[in-house]
């Protein structure tokens, strides 16, 4: 699924036009993304839930020489998925 048929069911549920939609989508995906960034956590009831979560630095190796190379510390966008979207699988 991409964004385009988040956008499509959206307008096929609500009856609203697709410009307001692409707009609600946005403002969603856009909301999602400032929050994760400040270090928000994120629970959508009955969906999941995301947070940040440091990565830790280490080593690993160019494929292509085989030399040693050192990755930094950084963030890492986790899921965990609700109840009720686990127990679909």
């Amino acid at each position: 699924m991409i964004k385009l048929d988040i956008v499509n069911e959206v307008v096929g549920r609500t009856g609203i036009t697709k410009t307001k939609a692409e707009l609600a989508v946005e403002t969603v995906f856009k909301s999602m993304k400032d929050a994760l960034a400040k270090g928000d956590r994120i629970e959508l009831r009955g969906f999941g839930v995301f947070n940040v979560k440091p990565r830790k630095t280490g080593i690993g190796r160019n494929p292509r020489t085989g030399a040693e190379v050192s990755i930094p510390p950084g963030k890492a966008v986790r899921f965990k998925p609700g109840k009720e979207l686990q127990a679909l699988s």
